[in-house]
């Protein structure tokens, strides 16, 4: 009997129209990651574009998240051919893509993620197949599987965004607010009607190309809210922010 092939759950739900929460590893330990792994969230975002973690901390990342409900993604410093390379090497599940303004930088972020000829990944995963579910079919399942994401989050990508947003490959548009609002020149103002406008035009081109939408929501309020909007995948609070907000909380009590 044929077993049935793996599907990763983060793309799994997307398809089916379900909201997906990451939670935002920034801290440069193991311990943090496995335990955020296992608390029910879908995926880890790893992040390496803000963060002093390091491809090798990363690796034991992956490792010591084996077997836990949340997938290993990694966001990358840049999108580059070879960042993309390196963590996927590792075992991650998925890649982010910060300043993806452009349609050539969404083509290249799609073909870093894919082996030839839909792509142009390079060949020497043996890393990656220790940690993935189907190790001895990696390459196929890789190419179905690991999740492409995008990061929409400077005013020139906006101004493309129906080109970018047609691009073949990418799963998901992520909408980096903050970086928006200073690209429009608003300071991080995340309330402004210009920011609004950005959003619902990367909205209204996402929908209109089939890719789902993600944007950081602080809390479970925004994620209905947002939800409502359109979008699926949700950037919740870093460690550090879950830490903080706790303590406040317990002290707050006092």
């Amino acid at each position: 009997m044929t077993p049935t092939p793996w599907v990763s759950p983060v793309k799994k739900k997307l398809r089916e129209g379900h909201p997906v929460i990451a939670a935002t590893v920034t801290v440069n330990s193991v311990d943090i990651a496995a335990h955020t792994a296992s608390l029910g969230f879908d995926f880890l975002w790893i992040e390496m574009e803000h963060s002093p973690i390091t491809l090798e901390t990363l690796r034991n990342m992956v490792l010591a998240t084996r077997g836990l409900p949340a997938l290993p993604f990694a966001r990358v410093p840049v999108n580059e051919l070879w960042t993309a390379k390196r963590v996927l090497d590792m075992g991650v599940a998925g890649v982010m893509f910060p300043f993806t303004s452009t349609p050539e930088l969404a083509r290249q972020a799609a073909a870093a993620c894919h082996y030839p000829p839909h792509g142009r990944r390079g060949s020497g995963a043996s890393l990656a197949k220790f940690r993935w579910p189907e190790p001895d079919c990696y390459t196929d399942s890789a190419d179905e599987n690991v999740t492409v994401i995008i990061v929409i989050e400077e005013a020139c990508a906006v101004e493309r965004i129906d080109e970018i947003a047609a691009t073949p490959g990418i799963d998901v548009m992520f909408i980096g607010t903050s970086d928006l609002s200073f690209s429009l020149g608003l300071r991080g103002d995340q309330k402004h009607p210009k920011l609004e406008a950005a959003i619902a035009k990367v909205v209204e081109a996402g929908k209109r190309h089939g890719k789902s939408l993600g944007r950081p929501a602080q809390t479970p309020g925004q994620v209905k809210q947002y939800k409502q909007q359109g979008f699926q995948l949700f950037q919740a609070p870093t460690d550090l922010g879950f830490l903080s907000a706790g303590a406040k909380n317990y002290l707050a009590a006092l």
